[in-house]
């Protein structure tokens, strides 16, 4: 069993070919997969992915590259999302993807860490934990973790030091990793998930982004996971079987929800 903690398989960029996209990816073994919404506008979407193939689960939140045509109708929207009764189906995992995003050219920091926080909250009211993204802002996301204590979750697409790594794990959170580990020049991500803790670790691929290796640049698929956890497993000297197993079941600590999908 494998599960994919970050696919955005409700992206257009799988309009063509979703249904093959999904079959493909459970044929490969890949038996779950967390599909985030990156705005309000798209928690539709997300909503009827999930619904029409088994094992998809929502995650619905305002990515921080959305926040600038956000508004505070659409914290409205989450918060009626997320509502345990009366509710939408199927039960969201988590609240994401949320977080913050230094790396672009010229960000509204004051109005992306507003959206994080104030969704960090609604996170919290709601029980769920979190998927972050964090791009170039390790330390303010930490800073805002450590003021409004959350569920957990995931921090996808770990990028950081072992120090931040360490902090992370210390405030409940799991660690995420996909293609960026394939690529033999991310010496840093490689040795950071070849040394952390085997109880830390989750497997995404973030199709259709983040392609590995072997696919150049081209789009990326859930399908794709076996072969980045073979990888991994390589790095950690460790069969690939018990990788899976362990990172299935971090995936569930971090995510509960997962239990009750079909």
């Amino acid at each position: 069993m494998l599960i994919d903690t970050h696919c955005h398989l409700a992206a257009d960029e799988f309009a063509d070919d979703r249904d093959d996209v999904a079959a493909a990816a459970r044929a490969a073994g890949v038996s779950a997969l967390v599909v985030p919404a990156v705005d309000a506008t798209s928690f539709p979407d997300v909503r009827t992915c999930c619904a029409r193939y088994p094992g998809c689960a929502p995650a619905y939140g305002i990515h921080p590259l959305y926040v600038q045509r956000a508004s505070q109708t659409d914290l409205d929207t989450l918060r009626d999302w997320l509502r345990p009764v009366g509710g939408h189906s199927p039960r969201p995992v988590a609240v994401g993807e949320i977080g913050l995003d230094l790396f672009i050219a010229d960000p509204d920091f004051q109005r992306q860490e507003y959206f994080f926080v104030e969704q960090l909250k609604i996170a919290r009211a709601a029980d769920l934990p979190v998927l972050l993204h964090v791009r170039r802002a390790i330390d303010q996301v930490l800073k805002n973790l450590r003021r409004i204590r959350v569920r957990g979750g995931i921090a996808h697409a770990f990028n950081g030091s072992r120090q931040q790594a360490d902090e992370f794990i210390s405030l409940g959170f799991k660690l995420g990793f996909g293609g960026a580990l394939t690529h033999a020049g991310s010496t840093r991500i490689r040795r950071l998930a070849a040394s952390l803790p085997l109880d830390s670790l989750v497997l995404e691929t973030d199709a259709p982004d983040m392609p590995p290796a072997w696919l150049a640049g081209g789009r990326n698929a859930p399908s794709q996971l076996p072969r980045i956890n073979e990888v991994l497993a390589e790095l950690r000297a460790i069969e690939p079987a018990e990788l899976a197993r362990a990172t299935s079941a971090n995936a569930l600590a971090a995510l509960p929800e997962l239990l009750s999908l079909d």
